[in-house]
């Protein structure tokens, strides 16, 4: 499927849509070919989601079609039979309502999780999931903890319209009290869902719609009923020497694709994979900066206060001497989200631009200050 997206975005003929293709193929061969077992994402989230049901009774889940029609991406499949409508609680269409009603549960000791059929709706709970649920731990001096779990799809999908196409990772990650997480693979979906749902604080779970159905290889430990990941901590997804690139949840594979294209042009990108947002993993980001002295970071959201920027001012203030080239910053363009399939495309980053910006950085190619 990604090669026909490929195919048809960058035409079977130019020399980037050749190397795409290349890059994608020796990805897959690469990543899949020695896996015992592979995974979805959707699977890894409905697995995390049952285990962590079965193992404490206190845990429910809450929102829009979770129950009788077993989640509006299939994420809650199953769930209803064997937990029963006590708790797997189809809502109303009222997230103010039931996003209260979760925190106040969150509140009497019980551990809710709550779906959003999609983040944007979120934004008719925020008061709750910040004023409510946020600021609660430090506001009763650390007499109430909210264990409460907020998850659903973030940012863009496709041809759904600006009003459905916003990436909430920096909206939440500025909130103190707040711990935001965003997987890109199966592994990553199944650990931090089962840490965000054991963690006694509140927990933005920033999932991606076009990654639900994306298979990934898993091993027995990630299998393994006990599989936890730790919350603030970055996995290097691919490593380099000339140039680091951080991404998070879909970003992640089109850093990846634009590393094996890199690599034929003898650049070595080395890819971080944030997971967490909200603690970020600072000492990983600077650590990566200091070996390659160059940095790339690629977001879908807004550039303006976005997460790239607070690891670019991160790394200004820990790694500033080892630069040897200033930051590129790849982000979603700074309009809403058209419609229109082409706008759209334009809207949010591509291989395209990683593998530009790698470039600039490398002085492997003309800066953009120099061709305006």
């Amino acid at each position: 499927m990604l090669a026909a997206v490929a195919r048809r975005r960058l035409g079977p003929g130019g020399v980037m849509g050749q190397q795409l293709m290349q890059a994608l193929r020796s990805t897959a061969a690469r990543s899949y070919s020695a896996a015992a077992k592979e995974m979805t994402v959707r699977e890894a989230l409905n697995s995390a989601l049952d285990e962590e049901m079965s193992a404490d009774p206190s845990v429910f889940l809450m929102g829009e079609e979770v129950g009788e029609y077993q989640g509006a991406y299939k994420i809650s499949k199953g769930l209803l039979d064997k937990y029963g409508p006590d708790r797997v609680l189809d809502t109303p269409i009222t997230e103010a309502g039931f996003t209260g009603i979760g925190v106040g549960a969150a509140y009497q000791g019980l551990r809710p999780v709550v779906e959003f059929m999609t983040f944007n709706f979120s934004m008719q709970a925020i008061d709750h999931i910040i004023n409510s649920a946020a600021k609660s731990n430090y506001m009763s001096a650390g007499q109430i903890n909210v264990p409460i779990v907020f998850r659903g799809p973030n940012g863009a999908a496709a041809g759904v319209g600006a009003q459905h196409s916003q990436c909430y990772a920096a909206w939440y990650a500025h909130v103190p009290g707040l711990k935001v997480l965003s997987p890109y693979s199966a592994e990553d979906a199944r650990g931090l869902l089962k840490a965000a749902i054991r963690d006694p604080d509140p927990v933005v779970f920033l999932e991606n719609e076009l990654l639900y159905g994306e298979s990934f290889p898993v091993s027995a430990e990630v299998l393994d009923s006990s599989f936890c990941l730790p919350i603030g901590k970055a996995k290097i997804e691919r490593e380099g020497k000339d140039v680091t690139i951080t991404a998070f949840s879909k970003m992640v594979g089109y850093a990846l694709q634009a590393a094996e294209i890199l690599s034929k042009e003898g650049i070595s990108a080395e890819v971080i994979n944030l997971r967490s947002i909200r603690p970020l993993d600072r000492a990983a980001i600077n650590a990566s900066v200091r070996k390659t002295n160059r940095l790339v970071t690629l977001e879908e959201g807004f550039p303006q206060h976005g997460v790239g920027a607070e690891i670019c001012m991160s790394v200004v203030e820990d790694s500033f001497e080892y630069l040897d080239a200033p930051v590129e910053r790849i982000a979603g363009a700074d309009v809403p989200m058209p419609y229109a399939a082409n706008l759209e495309r334009m809207a949010v980053p591509q291989v395209e631009d990683i593998v530009r910006a790698a470039k600039r950085a490398c002085y492997r190619a003309v800066p953009m200050a120099a061709t305006a």
